[in-house]
């Protein structure tokens, strides 16, 4: 019952198959704003869950425009590509985060994280 806006990034974990494309299961993450993370409020919804992300770093690459799945699977290859075999990185997902509201036509932010192991 209460409401508390967007935030971004909207993140996606994507989880690709053997040929790079993304399977039909993905996790939408959205932020809690800083007022509601020391005590967030209850989902309504069971398929809702709240989790604590825990400190990560991140190779990523940036790119704009209205992104699409093909655009995330594009610039993850690009990604791959850019760190060839010496990097380590968990292959089983990565994520695609998008950073603006949909009305937003110009000077638009994505990006792809890998996760290092």
């Amino acid at each position: 019952g209460i409401g508390m806006g967007m935030t971004a990034p909207v993140s996606i974990t994507a989880f690709p198959a053997e040929d790079g494309s993304l399977q039909q299961k993905v996790k939408v993450s959205l932020r809690i704003p800083s007022q509601f993370q020391a005590n967030p409020p209850c989902p309504s919804d069971e398929s809702i869950k709240i989790e604590e992300r825990q400190g990560m770093t991140i190779y990523s690459t940036q790119f704009g425009g209205y992104a699409k799945e093909m655009d995330y699977m594009n610039y993850a290859a690009k990604l791959k590509s850019a760190l060839g075999s010496e990097a380590a990185y968990h292959k089983d997902f990565y994520f695609c985060n998008g950073y603006d509201p949909p009305m937003k036509p110009y000077g638009r932010r994505n990006e792809v994280w890998f996760v290092k192991e």
